[in-house]
């Protein structure tokens, strides 16, 4: 498959868990077969948000991601890092130049030893472009067991571009599609009473246009609340609409 034709058929994926499981098994192709891409919106100085706000996909073992997530090691990834502050693709032979040098942190090695465990020790981290400051998403190639990262930079040498042009747009179409991740997620009720406060509608208002009480659009918005892991309404609806939950299509496409 060309990558022309490949990214054809990404960009007209409906679903995060299309969208994945074709783009695994094309980065499987190039020899990377196990991916981890993250995203966050709630970036600052010191900080990469709540891990429940993220966007994480990832084809790891549980046993990888539950320490690597769970436990906050992400964060003191030295690739991680790299990412924070660039972009574009950068080797995974960087980190071993590092660590070479002995430079890394108590925290790194922890890291590096989970790492080493799982036998994630050869790929390259992509980090994308973002016009804000509190965006923030990449993506790690880990390459399969036995594949040395002499191996891997040889492939980048040959198909880097196209991999690289690949995984932007990837991470382009995620940002389009609905994702609620592990949290509880939205009733239909739920995101019918956030869009209708997305349009500036207020609770009476709300509660004709759907055909219910006052009392019952309250409760319909609290527990969306909830659901997102948010204090106000407003905050919902910012959230909801991040998560691409609001206003979707949710039927075939009309055909002109």
């Amino acid at each position: 498959m060309t990558t022309m034709r490949y990214l054809e058929l990404l960009t007209d994926t409906r679903s995060i868990e299309e969208l994945w499981e074709m783009h695994c098994s094309k980065m499987a192709s190039y020899g990377f077969d196990r991916l981890l891409y993250g995203f966050t919106r709630y970036r600052t100085e010191n900080s990469l948000g709540n891990p429940e706000d993220f966007v994480v996909l990832s084809n790891h073992h549980p046993d990888y991601t539950d320490r690597f997530i769970g436990d906050g090691l992400y964060f003191h990834a030295p690739m991680t890092q790299w990412a924070i502050h660039n972009t574009g693709a950068c080797s995974w032979r960087e980190l071993a130049e590092r660590t070479n040098l002995d430079t890394l942190t108590e925290n790194e090695r922890r890291v590096i030893a989970l790492n080493l465990s799982q036998k994630v020790q050869a790929g390259y981290t992509i980090s994308f472009n973002s016009l804000s400051m509190r965006n923030r998403g990449a993506i790690a190639l880990t390459a399969a067991d036995g594949i040395m990262q002499d191996q891997v930079d040889a492939v980048w040498q040959q198909h880097g571009q196209d991999i690289l042009v690949m995984n932007n747009v990837a991470h382009l179409k995620i940002l389009s599609l609905p994702y609620s991740g592990p949290g509880k997620p939205l009733t239909k009720r739920q995101i019918e009473a956030l869009e209708w406060v997305g349009d500036g509608k207020t609770t009476q208002d709300i509660a004709m246009l759907m055909g219910l009480t006052p009392a019952t659009v309250e409760k319909h918005l609290r527990l969306a609340r909830e659901a997102l892991n948010v204090e106000t309404t407003a905050q919902a609806v910012l959230k909801a609409a991040f998560k691409n939950q609001m206003f979707i299509f949710d039927g075939e496409p009309v055909l002109p």
